[in-house]
């Protein structure tokens, strides 16, 4: 859809290839569908994006560098995130909410949470990691809360209950 148009009430007009937006009587766009054979992929027609410095899409290397400013840690977190991403725009969101942690912390203590982030188990940190290592000033200390020991035991009823004695 045009950007222009961005909540106009439209009618679609959608065959086995083709999708077509009109508003009355006009048509605003049409684009040629993927076929249904197709996962995990989008496809966006430059013309209706906005034009000029009001839309900067955000990309990789726009990404990449705002974490190199924070620093080393920053930087393999926001890989790792994109290593894991299967589709490389998957991974902005992420990517993006881990570096937005500086507005409300300082670039020094997001770097300090993601160094010790990554010397955990955790494979790929993300937001749900780093957050709590900053709220809980984790990284100001540089310590890891030992991980609580495992429960193997489960509920056991008793030996009573096995011998067949009363319930």
């Amino acid at each position: 859809m045009p950007f222009s148009h961005i909540g106009a009430h439209v009618d679609l007009r959608v065959t086995d290839t083709m999708l077509e937006v009109y508003r009355n009587d006009e048509r605003l766009t049409s684009h040629l569908l993927l076929p249904a054979s197709t996962t995990n992929q989008y496809q966006t027609n430059d013309a209706d994006l906005p034009e000029g410095r009001s839309f900067q899409a955000w990309d990789r290397s726009r990404i990449d560098e705002w974490a190199g400013r924070m620093g080393p840690a920053t930087v393999t977190v926001i890989s790792k995130i994109f290593e894991a991403a299967s589709i490389e725009e998957t991974g902005y969101d992420p990517a993006l909410a881990v570096l937005r942690l500086s507005r409300r912390f300082s670039p020094t203590r997001v770097e300090a949470a993601c160094a010790l982030a990554l010397r955990g188990p955790i494979r790929s940190p993300r937001y749900a990691h780093l957050r709590p290592i900053l709220d809980t000033g984790q990284d100001k200390t540089g310590h890891v809360p030992d991980e609580p020991e495992a429960d193997d035991g489960g509920y056991v009823r008793g030996s009573a209950y096995y011998a067949g004695g009363t319930r």
